[in-house]
């Protein structure tokens, strides 16, 4: 039991903001009379949040450097859909040609924003702010403030759509329109299980501190529960979107990134403590160059998957998406101070955002009344990481409230 609250008050705000989600879910459940977790609409909001979860990622590893964020994004996914939009629709280029190149733009811009901020020194506000603004020029120019499309067929595929039955044959008698996803869904929960308890063991090999078997199982078995529900949902529609294997990948390689490799220990340590983390031998110019660059890259991937969706380039496109992606990061538990946050969590807070949207839209709520739902909820996430490292004294009778930091 002592464990069991130690995991707790070391990890309060992800398991406030996961009690968060499942209420929410419950909520617009409830409220739009389980039009929300029908299948169709699971498929939808997955489709429609995909590029969320992408940027939310990118700019977790900004915040993690400390506390930096990127406002170009949005505006960057709207130059690399209207640069493939012109490769692919206007040009007739070959599609992984044009994917290819728009992926080398995004590095590319991520070499410019990276190089001004990490070398130059200057604030990373401006310096993104400014690519707002260019990277929002450029792609009225490129567009010249027309929609084109339709998309070649060879490039919405690669991201639109649903995975194959291709397992369906081997169970003929189950009635689900896509065997093939839950069995994805049953694999993925299995490997969660297993590396639940290869991490309790490295931790006990290690000599660090440690959850108890029982604690471990029943964390894996709850994530686990939740991943099959959520394919079995999916497996009484079309399946799982194809999408969600480009996700997965980012979730999964970034996850590793910032929790198992030296990469990811210097991006915690330059945001707790860049002084120090330079004292120590870390390449802290390199290391937030590196983030900038690793940004403007998954917002090229975010921009390409949100064309495909569209399947066409708008001058539109992307706007406000770096307001979605930082509030991810801090409703998700990223601190806006740097050196806090994980991979995990952002998922969580991008699932928040994307789950307010999608229910207050069916339920007919307007985009003005969205707008300020999302704020109140970004200010509530942020109040609470602020709160948490302050400890409040409340006085009473002309006395202010006072407010010191503790150890």
């Amino acid at each position: 039991m002592s464990r069991i609250k130690s995991a707790l008050s070391k990890n309060l705000k992800q398991f406030v903001m996961l009690i968060t989600l499942v209420v929410i879910i419950i909520f617009f459940q409830v409220l739009t009379r389980g039009i929300l977790l029908r299948p169709m609409n699971v498929f939808n909001l997955i489709n429609q949040n995909a590029y969320v979860v992408l940027l939310a990622v990118g700019m977790l590893v900004c915040i993690l450097t400390g506390g930096n964020i990127d406002l170009s994004v949005g505006s960057v996914v709207a130059f690399v859909s209207a640069c493939a939009g012109t490769f692919m629709i206007t040009w007739k280029w070959d599609p992984y040609l044009s994917v290819f190149l728009c992926l080398l733009i995004g590095i590319l811009i991520g070499i410019w924003h990276g190089f001004w901020i990490a070398y130059v020194r200057i604030p990373s506000f401006i310096v993104t702010l400014s690519g707002q603004l260019v990277f929002r020029g450029l792609t009225l120019i490129v567009l010249q403030g027309l929609t084109i499309a339709p998309f070649p067929a060879r490039f919405t595929q690669l991201t639109t759509g649903a995975i194959g039955n291709f397992l369906g044959g081997l169970f003929p008698n189950v009635p689900l329109r896509n065997v093939t996803s839950l069995i994805i869904g049953l694999v993925i929960a299995l490997v969660v299980v297993v590396m639940e308890v290869k991490r309790r063991q490295d931790r006990k090999r290690k000599g660090y501190s440690f959850d108890s078997l029982v604690t471990t199982l029943v964390r894996a078995g709850v994530i686990s529960a939740a991943i099959i529900y959520f394919f079995y949902i999916l497996a009484n529609h079309t399946g799982a979107p194809v999408v969600l294997i480009t996700v997965g990948i980012v979730l999964i390689m970034y996850s590793y990134l910032t929790s198992k490799t030296v990469l990811g220990r210097h991006l915690y340590a330059v945001g707790g403590n860049e002084k120090a983390a330079r004292l120590s031998g870390v390449k802290t110019d390199k290391i937030k160059f590196l983030a900038y660059v690793n940004m403007s890259f998954l917002a090229a991937v975010a921009g390409l998957v949100f064309a495909a969706r569209l399947n066409s380039s708008s001058p539109q496109a992307g706007l406000g998406f770096e307001l979605d992606a930082i509030g991810a990061c801090f409703i998700g538990g990223a601190s806006a101070y740097g050196g806090i946050g994980t991979v995990g969590g952002t998922l969580i807070g991008a699932l928040i955002m994307g789950v307010l949207n999608n229910g207050m839209s069916i339920m007919g709520v307007s985009i003005d009344v969205q707008q300020v739902v999302k704020g109140l909820v970004l200010l509530i996430a942020v109040a609470f990481d602020v709160i948490s490292k302050q400890k409040i004294n409340l006085g009473f009778l002309g006395r202010m409230f006072t407010f010191r930091k503790t150890a």
